[in-house]
Formats: C-alpha cells, structure tokens, sequence
C-alpha cells in the first residue's frame, strides 16, 4: 500500500541467488467534495438534479486511479404567490401605479434565495360620475337636504361596483 523499492532474493534454477527489485508507485484513488445550494435544479456532470440529496461522481484521474467526487446539492424553490384585488379607479403595488383590470406579476428574491414570483388578479372598477339640471321654485330637496340657493352642489355615496359615485 507504500510506494517504494522492494527486493525478492530466490534461489534460481542454476542454484544461485536471484535478487529481483521492485520498483513500486502506489496511487491513490483521489476524493473530493462540493458543496452546492441551487433553485429548482442543478446540472452536474451532465445531469440535472431536482431534489436535494448526496450525489457521488467517479472518474479517472490524472494519476490513472478513480476521483470519486461527492456532491452535497440543497435545492430550494421558487416561491409562487396570488393575490386578487378589486380597486377603485387605480391601484398601487410594489410602487407601480395600475389603471387598467389584468395579470401582473412581480418577481423578487425570496428568503432561501431563490426567485418570489407574485401573481396580482387586479379588477379595476371606475368612480361614476352622474349630473342632474334641475329649475326649481324657491327651494328643491336632493339627497335630504333642502336647497334655496342656486349652484352646482355635489352628492357622493357609493356605486354598485363599490366605488364612488360622484352626482
């Protein structure tokens, strides 16, 4: 298991000494580790891995004997989310302003590393905005209030899409 020179004496066949000398090289098979945390997959060596675990690799090595390489993968995930929001007239979210009903997403770094992808179902309804002209005789009740001066006079209570509605 020693590299080295070693010597073997016999008797040969004509009854004199026969030295024979060893010239050994002992390689040694080469070992090695890594380490790798990864989202979703990892390719090694031409493989893709999905789940964490210990993988082991052997090949030959420079000195002719195997390299056994032992990988220890941590695969974490991505991280998906939804949220569904109905707003009225326009919505902020992760500081952009949204006028119009669609899909939106987001994609951040999440805890383990890894991609955060959120998904925003964003329903935008609109404030309603209605006019009436009424000419009236000395005063004209709107609302539960009692008018006796003309002028533009503004009603808001809500619409049935639950937002403003603007009169």
């Amino acid at each position: 298991t020693t590299s080295g020179e070693y010597t073997s004496t016999t008797t040969a066949a004509n009854a004199c000494d026969s030295i024979v000398t060893l010239h050994l090289t002992i390689h040694h098979t080469q070992y090695t580790e890594e380490t790798v945390i990864a989202c979703d997959s990892y390719t090694w060596n031409g493989e893709a891995y999905t789940t964490s675990g210990e993988y082991t690799y052997t090949t030959t090595a420079s000195n002719g004997c195997d390299s056994i390489v032992t990988l220890h993968l941590t695969i974490n995930q991505t991280q998906y989310a939804e949220e569904t929001v109905t707003a009225c007239d326009n919505y902020i979210w992760n500081g952009e302003t949204y006028t119009t009903s669609g899909e939106y997403t987001y994609t951040t770094t999440a805890a383990n590393g890894c991609d955060s992808i959120v998904t925003l179902h964003l329903t935008i309804n609109h404030t309603q905005y209605a006019e009436e002209i009424v000419t009236a005789c000395d005063s004209y009740t709107w609302n539960g209030e009692t008018y006796t001066t003309s002028g533009d006079y503004v009603y808001t209570t809500v619409a049935s899409n639950g937002c403003d509605s603007i009169v």
